[in-house]
């Protein structure tokens, strides 16, 4: 996304890795990333549909290919429809493996009732805007990445505290040592 020149930041369960020990849970089948509305359009109008490769030296086949697909329902806002709240995916065209795309929108409705820089996204999750800008740089899975500023709140909000200190999950032990999440 940078290459391209739209920002994107990691949110969801990815976020929660994260925080973990910047990699993807083991349980998790995918990675979710949040882009800006504007970026969102600039991605449908230029790049829907496009394959792009990159290389992975340490991978048995070092040169990944990924296509960039769009979901026409992306200008569609409504948190009506379930079946079209991703808006975008990253897929691996060898393997079929995603990243989840989501927009951020402003939330017209904490508007009209006078709640400023009230934000949100098709999935039904509502954000402050200071909970998520300016984002961060850190590091997920080696590679770099922006994260919201509030991060702790956000994923307190959508997980509930727990889930940033129980270490027992989905058959899982947190090795704070190791810093890994291993099997039980």
């Amino acid at each position: 996304m940078h290459a391209i020149g739209a920002e994107t930041w990691i949110m969801h369960g990815t976020l929660l890795g994260w925080w973990w020990n910047r990699r993807i849970m083991p349980w998790d089948s995918d990675a979710d990333v949040m882009v800006s509305e504007r970026a969102m359009a600039f991605l449908a109008s230029y790049y829907n549909m496009t394959v792009h490769s990159f290389d992975v030296p340490e991978l048995p086949r070092p040169r990944k290919r990924y296509l960039l697909e769009v979901n026409p329902h992306y200008v569609n806002a409504s948190t009506n429809d379930w079946m079209n709240v991703i808006d975008a995916r990253w897929i691996d065209t060898e393997n079929g493996l995603f990243i989840d795309i989501t927009t951020l929108r402003p939330d017209l409705a904490a508007q009209e009732r006078g709640e400023r820089g009230m934000l949100m996204s098709k999935d039904r999750h509502r954000y402050r805007e200071k909970d998520l800008f300016p984002l961060r740089d850190s590091y997920f899975e080696d590679t770099p990445v922006k994260v919201p500023f509030g991060y702790a709140e956000l994923l307190e909000e959508e997980y509930g505290s727990k889930a940033l200190v129980q270490t027992n999950y989905k058959n899982h032990q947190f090795d704070r040592e190791r810093q890994e999440w291993l099997p039980m």
